[in-house]
């Protein structure tokens, strides 16, 4: 079904640019949220995706959040760098980059559920219970293939 056309085309009531403007707010207040641990949401979803063992290599973790390689490097260095989490080379295959979070990494990701609730909550606060679902729904029928 055709949804626009080059006539209702209006580029602030597209699904795009709303998706893109209700991503960069939740990144803005959830970053803000996450200062105190010293790190970024996009970070708070790799340091979440390690720990809940969802991924454990930086090509998995790129998949999984939909992040380019080079910027899953950059993010992994600045990671490194805080020491919250170790590169090392898989034992059977050389080529391949196992990830693991540090005692530390694993300290900030167990506080993360402390935190990221209230920045969604405070987000969805005027959402029922259904319409929360209803939402969740048509994001996974927007994203599927």
């Amino acid at each position: 079904m055709r949804h626009y056309t080059k006539d209702n085309f209006r580029l602030t009531e597209s699904v795009g640019f709303q998706l893109v403007k209700a991503r960069n707010l939740i990144v803005a207040e959830m970053d803000a949220a996450l200062k105190e641990l010293d790190i970024s949401s996009q970070q708070m979803g790799i340091m979440l995706t390690l720990r809940q063992r969802l991924a454990s290599t930086p090509f998995e973790l790129s998949k999984m959040l939909a992040i380019d390689t080079g910027l899953m490097t950059r993010m992994l260095d600045k990671l490194e760098t805080k020491g919250l989490l170790v590169r090392s080379r898989d034992e059977t295959d050389r080529r391949v980059v196992n990830l693991s979070l540090t005692k530390e990494g694993v300290a900030v990701a167990d506080q993360i559920p402390h935190v990221a609730p209230a920045v969604l909550n405070a987000r969805l606060n005027d959402f029922t219970k259904s319409e929360l679902v209803e939402l969740r729904r048509l994001l996974r029928k927007f994203l599927s293939d």
